[in-house]
């Protein structure tokens, strides 16, 4: 049986993808809703090319609330000029603009998770179709993808910038260089509890170059996060021969130090629900067995918390973030230090 052809996307360009110079414009995606019969999703974006060459995608706001990846591209698409670039630079600040104008992980308007909703559907909800037209439209045109992302409002992370293990070892060592080129203070080989649906599974299943981060968390931007993705996404394009401003990379990558998530043993997750108390912070060394945290039961006084442990050697990569937990929670990550 010959496999069903799938609908033209609903999203319309407000740009001209071939053309060059530099371009403000939207995704226009159209929703009808009760304030706006005929309304649309605008999702905003800037193309900046200059003749030939390979072609960047950035984004932002994978998560509506995670902020680093936003500002850093939101920057970067005012002040990008065409004559800095060999190539072409696509640049997509806030990729679910819904979740992002709300300041929530998922979609307000499908409850959609854009990053567990690849490959998406033209025919779907909000969220299926922008995942659609990146997956079908925008990848295909890309060489190389970077995914800013942070802990938003549940998680803390130290600043790395990320790649995962893949069964192409020739992509998977353009993906580990494109991190080290990113010189964030540390570089992690990562491992994914859920890859089902992501978009870092599209691009790398299109055997693109594919660089992802998480800078920080708690719902907000630091002055030394931003910094990191504003430098990053730059050292990034000029290692791709992308942007060629004639300026060195910033930062050194080989001062950053290599984490590895060499299995599930890395997480912790809460069993119970209460007060977190953390008793490692982030970056600290951890040895196999260290106590990481304590979950106080909060319904009445005299009972004893849970405790949650290392189990493995390494360092606190990620933590929860806010002060109560429910079980189920994601606690802790250790990240192994590779010697």
């Amino acid at each position: 049986m010959a496999p069903v052809a799938l609908a033209p996307s609903p999203i319309t360009p407000t740009v001209d993808f071939d053309r060059d110079g530099v371009q403000h414009g939207f995704l226009r995606l159209p929703y009808s809703r009760d304030d706006s019969a005929w309304g649309s999703v605008m999702i905003p974006l800037t193309v900046v090319r200059n003749g030939s060459g390979p072609t960047a995608l950035l984004t932002g706001a994978n998560h509506g609330d995670e902020y680093e990846g936003a500002v850093a591209l939101f920057d970067l698409a005012q002040t990008l000029t065409a004559d800095r670039i060999a190539g072409r630079v696509i640049i997509v600040p806030a990729m679910n603009y819904p979740a992002f104008q709300a300041g929530t992980r998922t979609s307000p308007i499908d409850k959609g998770n854009l990053n567990r909703s690849f490959p998406g559907r033209p025919d779907g909800t909000v969220t299926q179709k922008i995942a659609d037209y990146f997956a079908r439209e925008l990848l295909p045109q890309a060489d190389l993808v970077m995914d800013i992302h942070s802990g938003g409002r549940t998680l803390d992370f130290v600043p790395f910038a990320a790649a995962h293990i893949l069964p192409d070892k020739d992509q998977e060592a353009r993906c580990f260089a494109a991190v080290a080129a990113f010189a964030a203070p540390f570089s992690m080989r990562m491992l994914e509890i859920d890859a089902v649906g992501m978009y870092d599974t599209a691009a790398e299943e299109l055997g693109k170059t594919f660089v992802t981060t998480e800078l920080g968390g708690g719902g907000t931007g630091r002055a030394e996060t931003i910094a990191i993705a504003k430098r990053g996404v730059r050292n990034v394009l000029r290692h791709a021969g992308i942007l060629t401003d004639g300026l060195p990379a910033d930062g050194r990558a080989e001062a950053s130090r290599w984490l590895d998530m060499p299995s599930g043993d890395c997480f912790r997750f809460a069993e119970d629900s209460g007060l977190i108390e953390a008793c490692v912070d982030l970056g600290q060394p951890v040895r196999a067995g260290d106590l990481l945290a304590r979950i106080h039961p909060i319904g009445r006084t005299g009972l004893a918390p849970a405790e949650y442990r290392a189990a493995l050697d390494g360092i606190l990569a990620a933590r929860h973030f806010p002060g109560l937990v429910k079980a189920g929670d994601c606690i802790a990550v250790v990240g192994t230090v590779e010697s």
